[in-house]
């Protein structure tokens, strides 16, 4: 049997192995995103020239992770999962030894590389959904995806929890308070780095000359499936990190402590990824399209939700309805996904689709801190202005998503 293929009627079991070692990363490694969001933009705000640029080491992460898509997948389709995860790992070393360098140094912008370099590990954590469809059937694939997004229920307890410890009780009110942060980040993935000798998937075959070779970039993107699957997985990030990103300024700025955003932020990422158990059943038998739909709903909500009010009960209610719908939205496109590209083409598209996804959260990134910190005098009205801006695209996904159904009764 081709190395390659997966064992539809062997139950699983190389799936099933990596899968298990796949929620490991996510959950162990996958701790230091959470980490890097409760506390950059903080120290950002605290280190940085001009307060509009508060949010840039979040934003930077993000971009590391959209550079690095286009040439990490390719990498991984010569070299294996195992490599490119090896790869990211060592990035995010890198990116917590060089922020913890900038606060000791209080220099923002080297504080801010080390976000770039965190971004390559953001990358490769991108790519365990992917990895764990490698030797799956198709009965299980969505549910390998599902559950790989699910680690990351570990992750949402433990990288807030230890940035409440780490900072709670201390009297340091300089940046240099969240320099433990970045030294446990580096730890982290010193720890999680040797689950990957676990995974079992090929390395892919070098193709033939005479193997197909796909379709190009523009005859994939002009395929419908793909272009709203990318599409409804942008929307659906780009807007998660909108509101992320602005959240703990925002609910520091309205008199609340560091710990009431660690725990925030906490229970927005436990609604990321405890809906992950049952997402992919629930794919698998409604069809990813119209759990995508719900996920833009929840999105909306949420949106509304936090334009109600700014205590903390809107501030949880919002983020925890943020996270289910990027939760639905997410890993409905990445299923849907999955099924409308080949095996060959799957580097290419993988890395195009983290390159498009990537970009839009940077730019949702980069919007964050200039809506939260220069639109009106009040954090409120920052906030406000945070929650608005998710409309028009919401608009976008959903009138993509619709167009999608019609094309498909019209082809039946």
């Amino acid at each position: 049997m081709d190395p390659q293929v997966p064992d539809q009627a062997g139950s699983d079991r190389r799936a099933r192995r990596n899968v298990a070692f796949l929620v490991a990363a996510q959950a162990i490694l996958g701790s230091q995103m959470p980490m890097n969001f409760v506390v950059a933009g903080l120290a950002g705000q605290q280190l940085a020239p001009n307060p509009c640029l508060a949010t840039l080491p979040i934003s930077l992460i993000v971009f590391g992770s959209m550079t690095t898509a286009p040439w990490l997948s390719p990498f991984m389709q010569r070299h294996g999962r195992r490599a490119g995860f090896m790869v990211g790992a060592g990035g995010g070393m890198l990116g917590g030894l060089v922020a913890a360098l900038g606060l000791w140094l209080g220099n923002f912008w080297i504080f801010a590389a080390g976000g770039y370099l965190t971004g390559i590990y953001m990358s490769a954590q991108g790519f365990y959904r992917f990895a764990a469809t490698d030797t799956a059937s198709d009965a299980y694939r969505p549910k390998a995806i599902s559950y790989v997004m699910a680690g990351g229920l570990v992750s949402a307890i433990i990288g807030p929890q230890v940035v409440s410890y780490l900072t709670s009780g201390t009297p340091d009110a300089t940046p240099m308070r969240f320099f433990p942060v970045y030294v446990a980040a580096m730890l982290v993935n010193v720890a999680g780095i040797f689950l990957f000798f676990g995974l079992d998937i090929p390395k892919p075959v070098p193709p033939a000359h005479d193997a197909p070779r796909g379709r190009s970039v523009r005859e994939l993107l002009s395929d419908p499936t793909i272009a709203v699957a990318v599409i409804c997985a942008a929307v659906s990030y780009a807007l998660m990190n909108l509101v992320m990103t602005s959240t703990p300024l925002a609910v520091v700025g309205c008199g609340f402590a560091v710990a009431d955003a660690s725990n925030i932020v906490t229970g927005h990422v436990l609604a990321m990824f405890v809906p992950s158990f049952f997402t992919g059943h629930l794919i698998a038998r409604f069809g990813a399209e119209k759990i995508m739909g719900v996920g833009l709903f929840i999105l909306a909500v949420g949106g509304v939700i936090a334009l109600e009010g700014v205590d903390l009960m809107n501030f949880y209610g919002s983020l925890v309805m943020l996270g289910i719908g990027w939760n639905f939205g997410f890993i409905g496109a990445t299923s849907l996904l999955a099924s409308a590209h080949a095996p060959h083409e799957r580097g290419r598209m993988q890395g195009l689709n983290d390159l498009i996804v990537f970009g839009a959260v940077t730019a949702a990134s980069l919007a964050s801190g200039g809506l939260m910190n220069c639109s009106g005098g009040s954090p409120v009205d920052g906030w406000n202005a945070v929650n608005i801006a998710m409309a028009p695209f919401i608009t976008l996904a959903g009138g993509a998503l619709v167009w999608l159904t019609l094309q498909k009764r019209l082809v039946r």
